[in-house]
């Protein structure tokens, strides 16, 4: 029986991708929207985080991806560029062997390689037993604020749990120059 490996995602995945995402639109409350995304529309999302630099990554056993993993920015504004949010997707029948964990442990290590500060979860329906929130809190995030009733889906309200994990020094710390996020932005102004 073979281990599961985690890798970076490739075009070749986004049918998968788009397949798992769209059960979780369907059956969960995780995402707030309400229909699913088209292959193309996830191609172009996938295009986007690939153009920023930000790490995405599927779960793979057998050669069937079990789960998808990435992070992208928390908001467009230059001032939040150390701020990354994470999603974390997993297959309907891989839930509840570890992929989610697997997935996140390898993509908090990417984001910290490249020099992000923070991590925030934005979890939709956040109860407390909710698997992400179990999720987010095994791995060190701390809860940071809740929007009550925020969302409606399934025929019920929802909350939105924020949750938040401290990288590199967090706010402790100024930036590092040679981080992702000061390169890209520096980039972006034309300079060096």
């Amino acid at each position: 029986m073979s281990s599961i490996t985690i890798r970076p995602a490739t075009v070749t995945d986004l049918n998968r991708i788009t397949d798992i995402y769209a059960d979780a639109v369907t059956q969960g409350t995780a995402s707030y929207e309400l229909e699913p995304p088209s292959r193309a529309e996830m191609g172009a999302r996938f295009d986007s985080l690939m153009a920023g630099g930000f790490p995405y990554l599927v779960a793979e056993k057998d050669g069937a991806v079990l789960g998808y993993a990435y992070a992208g920015a928390f908001r467009p504004r230059p001032a939040y560029r150390f701020i990354v949010e994470d999603s974390v997707y997993v297959a309907p029948w891989a839930k509840g062997q570890g992929v989610g964990l697997l997935l996140m442990q390898q993509l908090i290590e990417a984001v910290r390689v490249a020099g992000f500060r923070q991590v925030i979860a934005v979890i939709g329906d956040g109860r407390p037993d909710s698997a992400s929130v179990r999720l987010h809190e095994k791995l060190g995030f701390r809860h940071s604020g809740r929007l009550e009733g925020s969302g409606y889906k399934h025929g019920r309200w929802l909350d939105t749990v924020f949750m938040q994990l401290s990288l590199n020094g967090g706010a402790s710390a100024p930036p590092d120059p040679e981080s992702l996020p000061e390169r890209k932005f520096r980039e972006g102004l034309g300079g060096n």
